[in-house]
């Protein structure tokens, strides 16, 4: 997701620099967390207890969607039939969320009309592991873009190319589209392991007081789904409990230690 397979700790730890713009900057500060107590573990608090923490922060971020809600039954349903559901009514928390349930051209006609139907009311989409690709993706931007409540779009875990970006950068940077948004995630696709800076300064521009990014739990995973627990899946915190505060890196983009609540 980081393409940073080959890449140790001791890389991630003292060539912070080098890693700057990631497409998933919550990751890359769970990892630098986890180096840093590897590294230099502090000798009061439990630090085994903090690292274990953050491997399952870890695990939990980057786990699709599905997985966590095996508990729910809702993988359990035909994937049409969640689509229909998820389409015949308002959207419930404003969050339009057909996350794990695979997309065609001719579905994606189907939500558009969805959301040009029930736009005003949408604060949140999620697309994650529906199997979009670029052109799949181009066919709804049309609708996403012009939905005036929108501040996050999930498009992570799908066959999304490098490509793509630029289209997604020319869109931010019109400040009629997208206007409300604060975060794309486009983390677990084919080939993006890094963001634009005209891409990141869009967003900026768009939310100059954002100082945290949104984690999975903030895009619909409430406290206690699955086998997490708000304590368990919550942003990095210190030994002592109190959560981390959010660091600038050479680029003056804020990277985030804890999550908003």
């Amino acid at each position: 997701d980081l393409g940073m397979e080959s890449t140790s700790l001791d890389d991630v730890l003292y060539r912070y620099a080098s890693f700057r713009n990631l497409v998933d900057p919550i990751t890359h500060d769970l990892i630098i967390s986890l180096a840093r107590y590897i590294h230099c573990p502090k000798p009061e608090g439990d630090a085994l207890g903090a690292i274990e923490k953050l491997c399952r922060q870890l695990t939990y971020h980057l786990s699709p969607h599905s997985q966590w809600r095996r508990h729910r039954g809702l993988v359990k349903r035909k994937p049409q039939a969640c689509l229909k559901a998820v389409l015949a009514g308002s959207p419930p928390d404003n969050t339009v969320d057909l996350s794990g349930i695979p997309l065609t051209s001719r579905d994606l006609e189907r939500v558009t009309s969805y959301l040009q139907r029930c736009g005003e009311q949408v604060d949140s989409v999620e697309l994650g592991f529906t199997g979009l690709t670029d052109d799949m993706v181009l066919q709804l931007l049309p609708a996403l873009s012009t939905l005036p409540r929108l501040t996050t779009l999930a498009l992570n875990g799908n066959r999304l190319t490098r490509a793509l970006l630029r289209d997604l950068t020319d869109a931010l940077r019109d400040p009629r589209k997208f206007p409300s948004v604060t975060w794309i995630d486009l983390g677990n696709n084919v080939d993006i392991f890094s963001l634009p800076q005209p891409f990141l300064l869009s967003l900026r521009k768009r939310s100059p007081k954002q100082g945290h990014l949104p984690t999975i739990l903030e895009l619909g995973e409430g406290p206690g789904s699955g086998h997490e627990t708000q304590d368990e899946a919550l942003g990095p915190e210190d030994p002592g409990g109190g959560p981390e505060t959010p660091t600038r890196d050479q680029e003056g983009r804020e990277t985030v230690g804890a999550t908003q609540t």
